[in-house]
């Protein structure tokens, strides 16, 4: 009945489905035993429902989400520093940062420890309270925990540093950091971008490129959209660069459709404006689009490039237009004079593979000149996994094991394999090997995504 209950919590829709379970809690006598547990995760199913776009809350006013979370919380008997920072972010949420604040406060004075999760959320109340000072102090607090170092906060202050008009500081702040990522580069560019905005300089068009490349790293579609919106009210010329730019942010941010707009829109197309627009539509599954818009590049005149090959390839790949993609591979070099280079190589052997024609997809990996690389066999260990082969699986996996040994990702697909095939001796066998390897790991993977101004 617990576990039931937990996940019908996680799976609600909408604040008025989880009052509703957590009535039903309580009636039941599900609740008592359970305290901790259960209020964290209505609080934490209360947090993602507020910042998901779409929630409908209108039944509800910022200070009763306000005193309903607060009740859940003094409720508890004893709460840990994951529940307030849960509360800490509802009420970042609900643009309520005094009561965050205060929050911070009481965990401190409870000696409770923060993590690195408290400060990013404690620092989004500075920020809307405009207070320099108060990003000084928690800045300090980074240091005092030694928790500067994870990127998550140390982005979260350079932000924070940024929004304050304190460009200096986030200037000094990231340079001061040993590793940086997309996110560390693209709020301070948010930042420097806002400033010669307040300063009313006007940004060239290099300036322009470079800030919309940095949104579309890292998925800042509204950020983008100020950016554009710059652009057409001082009607600055839309040249191939900012054309370029454009496409790529908006198609990286999932807009095709305004990508292929700003896209028809611009009188001057050079060969990067069409890969920008090629790629946008096979990130997206796009084949026949990319079809469509590779005839029209070569009917205009301009020469294809490996990445307009590329574009097609990865296009037709994703849109399992296995007969077109070995015909435009086949004319690379005929017909477009295009080089062939080992990444076409590898697109190739990733469709045959995922389209079940793993023989191909071998031959394909044997014409390699370097005999195949981490991609290459990867798409074919996992076309092997899709399509149940074996023999083949071992095969690449023993390839993959061979060119990057501390991949520990391979084991686990291997075994998968065996798994699904219920080979369980060679399971064993793949674990043991694995245990093994001592430079072995399991690489997590992750994603970045902004909700609410969130990354």
């Amino acid at each position: 009945m617990r576990q039931n209950t937990l996940q019908l919590i996680s799976q609600c829709k909408s604040i008025s489905q989880l009052c509703q379970i957590h009535g039903h809690a309580v009636t039941t006598g599900v609740l008592p035993p359970y305290t901790l547990p259960f209020f964290n995760n209505i609080l934490f199913t209360l947090t993602t429902l507020l910042a998901a776009p779409n929630t409908a809350t209108t039944h509800y006013s910022n200070s009763i989400i306000s005193y309903y979370a607060l009740s859940l919380f003094h409720s508890l008997p004893n709460p840990t520093t994951f529940s307030f920072n849960t509360l800490i972010r509802i009420h970042t949420l609900l643009l309520s940062p005094l009561p965050a604040l205060r929050l911070f406060s009481t965990l401190r004075r409870l000696s409770l420890p923060p993590d690195f999760h408290t400060f990013p959320f404690v620092l989004k109340a500075c920020s809307q309270l405009s207070s320099f000072s108060l990003a000084q102090s928690l800045h300090s607090q980074l240091l005092k925990f030694g928790l500067l170092p994870h990127l998550y906060a140390f982005n979260s202050l350079i932000r924070v540093y940024s929004i304050l008009d304190r460009v200096n500081d986030a200037h000094k702040l990231f340079y001061e950091c040993p590793h940086r990522d997309v996110v560390s580069y693209n709020a301070l560019i948010d930042g420097l971008f806002t400033e010669m905005m307040a300063l009313e300089v006007k940004p060239d068009n290099i300036a322009l490129v470079s800030v919309l490349s940095a949104c579309a790293r890292s998925g800042e579609l509204k950020q983008g959209s100020i950016v554009h919106d710059y652009i057409k009210r001082n009607r600055i010329r839309v040249d191939s660069y900012l054309a370029t730019g454009l496409v790529d942010l908006y198609a990286k941010c999932g807009c095709v459709e305004t990508a292929r707009d700003v896209f028809e829109s611009c009188q001057e197309k050079e060969l990067f404006t069409w890969n920008a627009m090629l790629v946008g539509f096979a990130i997206h599954g796009e084949g026949s689009m990319v079809l469509e818009y590779f005839s029209r590049m070569v009917a205009e005149g301009v020469k294809p490039d490996g990445v307009s090959m590329l574009g097609v390839l990865v296009g037709c790949s994703h849109g399992g237009l296995v007969r077109e993609a070995r015909k435009v591979f086949q004319e690379m070099e005929t017909v477009y004079g295009v080089a062939r280079e080992e990444k076409h190589y590898g697109c190739m052997a990733d469709m045959f593979a995922r389209a079940g024609l793993i023989e191909e997809a071998e031959e394909m990996i044997r014409g390699m000149p370097s005999g195949g690389d981490v991609f290459a066999w990867g798409g074919l260990l996992g076309g092997c996994r899709i399509h149940g082969n074996v023999e083949v699986a071992k095969k690449a996996a023993k390839q993959l094991m061979e060119i990057k040994p501390e991949d520990g990702g391979v084991y686990s697909v291997l075994a998968n394999i065996y798994a699904n095939r219920g080979q369980w001796d060679d399971l064993v066998k793949v674990r043991r090997s694995l245990s093994a390897n001592k430079r072995a790991k399991k690489i997590t993977g992750c994603s970045l995504i902004r909700l609410n101004d969130d990354t």
